[in-house]
């Protein structure tokens, strides 16, 4: 279960907001082998003073416009997958709803199974 939060400043539509959650979520499908209805998101939209980060670190070129998504999963893909993942990612968001490359910045977080609950108190893949 990949745990999926989203950072943007304030102002856009619900529809826009979808379609990036969309656009993230069918990376991690086609790429991450994530089953199609293992989808939970935060989407937070921010104040413009909410959101920092150095306009050129590590070889960007970042506009006002930036995003951070932060993806919590289990551990175990490889350096490959998530190379391919960040492409996917990207690529979609700029084909679907027009967001610079340079403007997205992902961090993945790995966990054990064990670290998953998906309600009732129940650790769900512990064995």
């Amino acid at each position: 279960m990949p745990l999926v939060k989203i950072y943007l400043r304030k102002g856009h539509a619900p529809e826009y907001l979808r379609a990036f959650g969309d656009c993230v979520h069918e990376a991690l499908v086609a790429q991450a082998n994530v089953p199609a209805d293992d989808r939970f998101q935060i989407i937070m939209e921010v104040e413009d003073h909410g959101l920092i980060a150095h306009p050129t670190y590590g070889g960007a070129s970042r506009s006002d416009k930036f995003v951070f998504i932060e993806i919590t999963l289990n551990a175990g893909r490889t350096v490959d997958v998530k190379k391919n993942l960040y492409a996917d990612i990207v690529v979609r968001l700029e084909k679907e709803i027009d967001v610079r490359p340079d403007d997205v910045t992902i961090s993945l977080i790995e966990v054990t199974k064990e670290n998953w609950s998906f309600g009732g108190g129940r650790a769900t893949y512990a064995g």
